[in-house]
């Protein structure tokens, strides 16, 4: 297992911009050559990442500008692929991901209701809409009152061609740790996943519940570099009490599976 090459599937790069101390948001900033250093300390060949700029400062964010300058920084990057970031509220960027999920590297898309300032609820038919007309995957940030997993059920239940990652499992605007595995759980059509990139991902026997409530199919690796040390987030998929094929899941096989094409020069 400690030489199996993962696949990141949650990540960023760029300057963090999202707490008050400035010290913090250095710490948690990274630029693309940073974010690949660490993901090979984690025995990770792959990590699709999402420009910080993208999506901070909260409410200032420019994806129009960030997906332009992540596209080449990645096409320029070995070792990344690209999330594009949508803005519903932005219609400028629904354009430019109809052209770059065309691109090699471009894996699907990325959206973030809190830092946009929208609510799924409200927003979430469009971008499903346009996500199961170009057959594209949607990774999500989860978990707050804006993103609250259950209201992407009746989205994923409805568009079953749309796949669908609640990431930061473990995340809950009210300390709830439950919130995607228990969503994911009322889905029907197999369609939702979530990811291991919150902090409260490596939470003691949290890993274990999950596995055991939603299966290890429905669980992918990732970290949420730079903001976290990505080898800390590797060792806990490693460490974790399942068993080494459900961690083979988890660290790579699922990810192969959901991106599949994607993916195929680098297996």
């Amino acid at each position: 297992m400690d030489k199996l090459q993962a696949i990141d599937v949650h990540a960023h790069f760029g300057k963090y911009r999202g707490n008050k101390f400035k010290i913090t948001n250095k710490f948690m900033s990274g630029d693309a050559k940073l974010v690949v250093r660490r993901a090979r300390l984690a025995r990770t060949r792959l990590t699709i990442v999402s420009p910080l700029e993208a999506l901070l400062p909260s409410l200032e964010g420019d994806p129009v500008s960030a997906n332009t300058s992540a596209a080449r920084i990645v096409a320029e990057t070995d070792g990344l692929l690209q999330w594009v970031v949508v803005d519903p509220t932005k219609e400028q960027t629904y354009r430019q991901a109809e052209a770059m999920l065309k691109l090699p590297g471009c894996v699907g898309i990325k959206i973030h209701p809190e830092t946009h300032g929208y609510r799924i609820a409200r927003y979430g038919r469009a971008i499903f809409e346009f996500a199961s007309g170009h057959r594209a995957i949607v990774q999500s940030h989860s978990g707050e009152k804006n993103s609250l997993p259950l209201d992407f059920i009746k989205l994923a239940d409805n568009f079953p061609r749309v796949r669908l990652i609640l990431s930061h499992l473990g995340n809950g605007w009210d300390g709830d740790l439950t919130h995607q595995v228990r969503a994911i759980k009322k889905s029907r059509h197999g369609n939702v996943y979530t990811d291991t990139s919150s902090a409260k991902s490596i939470t003691a026997n949290l890993l274990e519940w999950a596995v055991g409530e939603i299966g290890a199919e429905r669980i992918l690796y990732g970290t949420d570099s730079p903001l976290y040390f990505a080898p800390m987030q590797r060792a806990r998929v490693a460490n974790a009490g399942i068993s080494d094929k459900d961690k083979r899941l988890i660290l790579r096989d699922n990810a192969l599976n959901l991106f599949g094409r994607k993916l195929k020069r680098w297996w």
